[in-house]
């Protein structure tokens, strides 16, 4: 790879919308011209905690990422390298774990909450996207996210948004919205209006990065 990978910062607060904009922003691509890698599989390991544990311990402040880890392995994408890197379990201790093998390609997406937050990783962006929500949109989100797919209760899930992800988002993400490039603000929960605007983001990106690739 001659030349250097476009790298893409994708940040949204939790409940934002944020995985359902970037599963369609990909989908925009051919599987050769675009990588992930994602901050949720940077957490340091939390070991094995109750449900009591587990609902104080607060996975929203940047110490619980191995930013040096991140940071080394967006590195060793753009110098054309493989990664290959263990995919979180959400500190489920009876989820199988897979080794992600991450290719490097002329687009990166970086994804995570802190990604702006963290200097060094935000150094490398080339293009910042933002997706928004309004804080009761996202919560709702959350809670129904939370319940379905990781059976949390959601008396736990709110203390949780309460006490730690909205206070985290606030400090930590927040502050960098208006540097970006793009704010996409997702309330509606209408997938052909997220598909619309992850198009047309792709077709402009394309013009820029692919053709001169091609």
């Amino acid at each position: 790879m001659n030349k250097k990978p476009f790298i893409i910062g994708i940040a949204g607060g939790s409940g934002s919308g944020k995985t359902f904009f970037l599963n369609c922003f990909l989908h925009h691509f051919k599987q050769d011209e675009v990588t992930l890698v994602s901050q949720d599989d940077y957490y340091i390991p939390a070991g094995d905690m109750t449900q009591e544990e587990n609902k104080l311990y607060n996975f929203d402040l940047p110490s619980t990422i191995d930013s040096q880890q991140f940071l080394k392995d967006i590195k060793q994408l753009l110098a054309g390298e493989v990664v290959y890197k263990k995919e979180y379990n959400f500190n489920n201790p009876l989820a199988i774990v897979k080794i992600l093998e991450i290719k490097s390609a002329p687009i990166i997406i970086v994804e995570g909450l802190f990604i702006l937050h963290f200097k060094e990783i935000a150094a490398l962006l080339d293009h910042m996207i933002f997706v928004d929500a309004d804080e009761q949109v996202a919560l709702d989100r959350r809670v129904k996210r939370d319940g379905m797919e990781r059976g949390y209760p959601e008396e736990d899930v709110l203390y949780k948004w309460h006490n730690h992800v909205m206070p985290a988002y606030k400090e930590y993400l927040l502050p960098y919205k208006d540097s970006c490039h793009k704010i996409v603000v997702n309330n509606k929960n209408e997938p052909d209006e997220i598909i619309a605007i992850t198009e047309d983001i792709s077709n402009n990106l394309r013009n820029r990065i692919l053709i001169d690739i091609d």
